[in-house]
């Protein structure tokens, strides 16, 4: 439905995200296709308004769906309540709410032509709620984790929506933070990019 015009470079996703992730676990056949369906969603959606500056299939297998993926890997195993901050095209909430069925994951974004792009891209994720707002104003709403990528982890951290963060960033962004984390996982992907696990309060 969505390959016309598409570069043919969105062909051998499956493989190539499967191979690049498998030194960290295996993803199921369902798992693969739920995401390769939100990379056709998403090069559809971006020749019409800016999600995303990395198109090149290698370059978004890794940056966007494997460290995302790798955070997913790296919560506590059990059921989880997340909110994904700035969601923006669903990273790293959405690739997270795919491995991680028994969580419920809130896709936070507070520009209103994202959320609509975020809740087509969530048909038939049970586990996913898109919510067009300002992180800032989600009040009473109280979560186990938050994640992020695209914000400043400064403003993700002074949110207090959980007790605990997890943030994809530079290693240099995280140096220049004033709040120590708990625990930092480099990232095999991209250049000098690390997970780190940040104890917070609500």
């Amino acid at each position: 439905m969505f390959t016309c015009g598409l570069s043919a470079n969105v062909h051998g996703f499956k493989e190539l995200l499967a191979a690049e992730f498998a030194p960290f676990g295996s993803l199921l056949e369902s798992e693969i296709a739920a995401l390769e369906r939100h990379y056709f969603l998403l090069m559809h959606w971006n020749r019409r308004m800016n999600l995303t500056r990395i198109e090149e299939l290698e370059d978004a297998v890794q940056l966007h769906y494997c460290e995302s993926l790798f955070l997913g890997k790296s919560l506590p195993a059990s059921p989880l309540r997340i909110a994904d901050i700035g969601s923006g095209a669903g990273f790293p909430g959405l690739p997270v709410a795919v491995i991680r069925a028994e969580s419920e994951v809130d896709l936070i974004d507070s520009h209103h032509r994202k959320a609509v792009f975020l809740r087509e891209a969530c048909a038939g994720l049970g586990n996913v709620r898109v919510i067009a707002e300002r992180a800032e104003t989600l009040g009473a709403r109280t979560y186990d984790w938050v994640v992020s990528r695209a914000v400043r982890p400064s403003e993700v951290l002074a949110l207090r929506l959980a007790q605990q963060a997890a943030v994809l960033m530079s290693a240099a962004d995280l140096a220049a933070l004033d709040q120590k984390p708990v625990m930092v996982k480099p990232l095999p992907w991209g250049t000098g990019r690390v997970l780190a696990i940040f104890n917070t309060s609500p």
